[in-house]
Formats: C-alpha cells, structure tokens, sequence
C-alpha cells in the first residue's frame, strides 16, 4: 500500500538513504530538513520527492494541515543535531528533546504514525548489552537528549492513538555520509586516511583494552532502512526498540576490512585524547531480543560485506570529485 510519508532530516546520511529507498517502494515522500550545508542537496539527486519543506517551518505547516501536510500517513523523524560532543547543550535540547517532543504532541493529535531515530548512545559506557529502563546512562547530552524522547515515548505507549515506534540505531555506516565529516563513521574516515595518506590511524590503549581494540556494533545503512520500513509495513506495532547487528566488532577488525578493499596500508595507532575518556564509549552491541519478538527477519549485512559495499560508493564519488 502506498503511503504519504515525510522524512525529517531527509538530505542526511540515513535520512537520504530512507527517501529513496521509500521512493524506490513506490510511496509519496516529501522531505523536511536543514540546508544551511547546501552540500546535503546531493543526497536526494535521483529521488522523485513531492516537496522540500525548511525545518523551522515545518511544525506549522503540520499544524494548519496546508497541502500535502493534510494527507500524511507517517513521518520518519531522523533531524536532528548527532554531533556527540556538541558544546551548546541548550541547542542539542532544543532541537533533539523540544522539537522532538512537539512533532510528537502533532502526530498524536492528528493521528499520524511516528517512527523515529533514537541512538544508542542513550546505553553511553555500560559493557553488556540488554534493552529497558534503567539500562541507560548517556554520557553526553545527545545521549540524553534522546533518552528523553524515549521515556517520553514509553510513559504514552498505553495510550497512544498510533504507532510510536523508537529505534536505537548502533554505529551506522554507508553510502552518502561524505557531508558528515568529522562525524562521518569510522569506515569513512579510515578509507579517506588510507587514500590520503597510505595508512590508517586507531587509538591505542583506553578503556582497559588493547590499541585498536576498543569494540562497536557497526550496522550496515541498508538494515537500519529495512528496519525503518519494517515497522511502516506493520502499523500495530510500537515501542522502542535496538537496530544493530548484535555482534561487537574491533575497530582493528573494522580496519582490516578497509585495508582489503584498498589493496594496502598500514595502521598506526595513536594515543586516546584524554579529553575524550568520560564521554567515548569504548563498546557497544545491540540487544535485538526486542526487534525479534516484534517480527523482524533480524538479518543484518556483516563488515565483510558492508565495507566494500560503502568504499565501493565513496570511491565512485571521490573520482566524480577529481
């Protein structure tokens, strides 16, 4: 069934990768987001959205059900700020908690499904993985940020007109992150290093673990889109719920992959800023006991195939760049 769906945070890496992927299933995708980096326009070239709507201005325009915004089905919620060491907390609150929980008040209101992006950063530098309250203890205020749209979310699940739904994406990587920079997952900034420089750098020894050893659970663009339309496809359902592959990955391993597909390089390691110890989490892995009792097929892409498939799209980019 085809559905009128928006996608907040649309020209974003996950966001873009979100549109035309609904597009591709033949749904009515408009795009909310912010283009002060007009870089991100790049993302959406190819994908037949019906409109582009500025960010500031899409609250109201969902309040005077103007146009398209009278026919929404569902709203994908991925803006927001996602920069984990962002120094102006009042701005990550605003934008991440407030905005988040007005489009939430809307959504309810006027009976629109909501599925959204959570993070996983909500766990911060617990070392075992397991979903629920009292689990969580963010170590930034992204992390926290998003922890309060969760509770938020859990304390109306009983009574919710429609589908609410939560997913606490894990370390994502893949095609159309190269606007992130900085915040570019760590697939993209090793392949960039090696290009550059013929090797790739790691941080020695923090957190009680050996250099390079520090462990994500780095999951795959593709999985989170999936996971995304799964739960467009199943109405009734609603929580909040982990997306990742359930399997902790070094960052050693991660490099190695990079290495692969490059055909060479070396890695040095680096020391750990000591600046960043009290907020880096030094493991992550998703419990997806959650995603699995809802329905979902839970087969997730490993590194192995994931890397060649995201160096394979940025190598093809870097040459269009030349």
């Amino acid at each position: 069934m085809s559905l009128m769906v928006v996608v907040t945070g649309g020209a974003g890496f996950i966001g873009s990768n979100l549109v035309h992927a609904l597009v591709a299933r033949g749904h009515e995708v408009a795009v909310v987001d912010d283009l002060a980096d007009a870089s991100k326009f790049s993302n959406l070239v190819g994908a037949d959205i019906i409109d582009y709507l500025d960010r500031d201005e899409f609250l109201a325009t969902l309040a005077r059900d103007d146009t398209w915004s009278g026919r929404i089905d569902a709203i994908v919620h991925q803006g927001a700020i996602t920069d984990t060491t962002h120094p102006d907390g009042r701005l990550v609150m605003r934008l991440n908690y407030e905005y988040g929980k007005r489009l939430i008040e809307q959504c309810q209101a006027r009976k629109i499904r909501l599925v959204y992006a959570s993070s996983a950063a909500v766990y911060g530098s617990r070392s075992e993985p397991g979903e629920g309250s009292g689990r969580e203890r963010p170590l930034n205020v992204y992390g926290f940020s998003k922890l309060l749209i969760d509770r938020l979310v859990q304390r109306q699940l009983a009574s919710a007109c429609r589908q609410i739904v939560g997913l606490r994406y894990f370390n994502v990587y893949g095609p159309r992150e190269r606007h992130k920079g900085r915040m570019a997952s760590l697939v993209h900034q090793l392949y960039l290093q090696l290009v550059q420089g013929g090797r790739v750098r790691l941080f020695g020894d923090s957190h009680g673990v050996g250099p390079g050893e520090q462990r994500r659970d780095f999951v795959f663009v593709d999985d989170v889109v999936d996971a995304n339309c799964f739960f467009l496809d199943h109405p009734e359902l609603s929580g909040v719920f982990d997306v990742g592959t359930a399997t902790s990955r070094s960052f050693n391993e991660l490099a190695q992959a990079v290495l692969a597909f490059h055909g060479s390089g070396a890695i040095e390691y680096v020391p750990f800023p000591p600046e960043l110890v009290p907020q880096y989490q030094a493991f992550t892995r998703a419990d997806i006991t959650a995603l699995r009792a809802a329905g979902h097929p839970v087969s997730f892409i490993p590194l192995e195939e994931g890397v060649p498939r995201t160096l394979q799209w940025l190598k093809q980019q870097l040459s269009f760049a030349t």
